[in-house]
């Protein structure tokens, strides 16, 4: 049996290297499966997409490519874009390098007339960011300066941009985007583990060779559980979230059987794997916080949403291939309206926050509970408040945590301790990240002082840990217990409203990021050099039928053949 192990193991190491040829795991027909629609089956798209200069333009990934090279035909337009860059380098530079980064901002784009081509920034606007810069180059100098540029570009810029070949471009790939996604889509590669109604398994885009987790929901066990509700909860809440440290949906499809969830992957385990069996438990406090930063922004990405996560704990964690971390299972998330709390027993037992046990109102103050548990255990290598696999009760448990003070070895420094403290007040209007400004709060501690946020956004930092491209961190393919049969469980036409919610197909930010990424969108959007339209873009050049497969050519000759007419030829054959 180690032997089926063996090769699903090997299997799946070469779709994640891309195959070994050079489609890097695209399909023979990748370019049939992306090709893009004549501009006249646009036409419906161009009527309803929605004419937001900050979604079509900054928030979506091709929007936004395509956008710029709109920008790039007009000097003026150009200027714009290349200052907008600067000021993004700017924000993202070293601390020590800031001030020469500002300088140069500065310098080129506001000294000698050479602010002509930018749109009309006040005076006393630059004079504020120089007296800044001298004093202290905070990252968020020249914001004022690119929201005067932006709110220029979505004005008459945005309505020209509208007007040409790079927008009809724009709703050819929406159209693509927007096509039926089935299983067909994907190739299905070793189960990787279980979900609450199903299991996890690897699966890579045929067209784009790119490498997701499917998450299968069994359609009878989510009904005999009731589990309706949930899971259109969890796919609903990952839909909106679009973070670098939140697991994202990219796919929404059914088979007979199932609901799929397409997410990302991530390949290096989850950190409860790392802090237990990975020499002796725990991590140097360095990597914890690393983590710990990085699980920051993920809680403060969610919040923004008005999202609270509520069951932080180191299964839920994932590490990528590069080792950077994500938040993963957000079937326990849930979206609170703006000015109102909510009550409830939700979570895992010893990581769940004293209001929580207690049945008390709240909104986000057990994520930073949650983060105080996590950082607690990554660096001493056990949970604060139950020993690793020690036997108890619930009851004690929770009894220890809403009484009993968390005790420190030596593993901890004194900030270490500090903002463990802080984040385990048992008292939420004492608890760090509580006070009114959040993830704020969180990311001032002492503890982060060698963080750059900025950069750890832009995934510029380099993590302390990367996993080993050859291993594959999870359990043996028979280790894992299969589910068994759902029994006495009818699907019937009722379920179908439920299913329709759900299947939604490709999500937009990640289907857009992965043509990107893949390098799909650089090889198809192409254009004629002579400046003329496409003829995929141009309405008054006729739609080309479409080609015809190899079994649909030999199956109408054969036809011809019998009734004695060819395709070529109207009147009776000869032969």
């Amino acid at each position: 049996m180690e032997i089926e192990n063996i090769v699903a193991n090997t299997v799946l190491l070469k779709a994640r290297e891309g195959g070994g040829g050079k489609r890097n795991g695209r399909s023979k027909k990748w370019k049939e499966m992306l090709r893009l629609p004549h501009i006249s089956l646009c036409e419906e798209l161009r009527q309803t997409v929605e004419r937001d200069y900050f979604s079509l333009c900054e928030k979506q990934p091709i929007g936004r490519l395509l956008f710029r090279q709109f920008c790039d035909t007009r000097p003026e337009l150009r200027r714009c874009i290349e200052f907008l860059d600067a000021v993004a380098a700017y924000e993202v530079a070293p601390d020590e390098k800031r001030r020469a980064y500002g300088l140069n901002v500065l310098d080129t784009y506001f000294n000698n007339g050479s602010a002509a081509h930018l749109p009309e920034i006040p005076q006393e606007v630059v004079t504020e960011c120089r007296e800044k810069l001298e004093q202290s180059p905070c990252k968020e100098l020249f914001k004022e300066c690119a929201r005067i540029v932006r709110e220029y570009l979505s004005g008459v810029p945005f309505s020209c941009y509208q007007e040409t070949m790079y927008f009809s471009r724009f709703l050819q790939w929406k159209w693509l985007e927007r096509q039926p996604v089935t299983k067909n889509t994907f190739r299905h590669y070793r189960v990787l583990g279980k979900g609450g109604f199903g299991e996890v398994c690897a699966c890579q885009v045929r067209a784009t060779g790119k490498m997701y987790a499917c998450k299968k929901l069994e359609k009878k066990r989510v009904k005999k559980r009731k589990g309706e509700a949930m899971a259109l909860n969890e796919k609903r809440i990952l839909e909106k979230v679009n973070s670098s440290f939140v697991v994202n949906l990219a796919y929404a499809y059914e088979t007979k059987d199932a609901l799929c969830l397409v997410l990302t992957i991530m390949n290096g385990g989850d950190l409860k794997f790392h802090i237990y069996n990975m020499g002796n438990s725990g991590f140097d406090e360095q990597r914890a916080i690393f983590y710990a930063a990085e699980i920051c922004c993920g809680l403060e990405d969610l919040h923004r949403e008005r999202i609270v996560y509520r069951d932080l704990k180191p299964e839920n964690i994932l590490l990528d291939d590069r080792g950077h971390i994500r938040i993963s299972d957000l079937g326990l998330a849930v979206q609170i309206p703006e000015g109102e709390t909510i009550r409830g027993r939700v979570g895992t037992v010893g990581y769940m926050a004293p209001e929580v046990i207690q049945n008390e109102s709240y909104t986000f103050s057990l994520d930073w509970w949650g983060l105080g548990c996590l950082i607690f255990e990554m660096i001493q290598g056990q949970s604060p408040f139950r020993r690793r696999k020690e036997r108890v009760k619930r009851e004690e448990v929770d009894r220890r945590v809403r009484e009993d003070q968390e005790e420190y070895s030596d593993k901890f420094s004194e900030e270490a301790k500090d903002i463990c403290r802080m984040l385990l007040a048992k008292d939420p209007k004492l608890r760090l990240g509580c006070q009114g400004r959040g993830a704020a709060e969180v990311k001032q501690h002492r503890i982060f002082k060698n963080i750059n946020f900025k950069r750890l956004e832009a995934n510029m930092l380099d993590p302390p840990f990367i996993p080993d491209p050859r291993a594959v961190y999870c359990k043996d393919v028979l280790d894992i217990e299969q589910f068994s049969t759902v029994k006495g469980v009818n699907l019937d036409p009722t379920d179908d409203d439920f299913y329709h919610k759900f299947v939604t197909g490709s999500v937009s930010i990640p289907w857009q990021n992965e043509m990107i990424e893949m390098e799909c969108f650089k090889e198809i959007n192409v254009y004629e050099t002579d400046g003329a339209l496409c003829s995929d873009l141009d309405v008054n050049r006729p739609n080309p039928p479409p080609k015809r497969g190899f079994f649909y050519r030999l199956f109408r000759r054969e036809v011809c053949f019998k009734s004695g007419y060819s395709d070529e030829e109207e009147g009776p054959s000869r032969i």
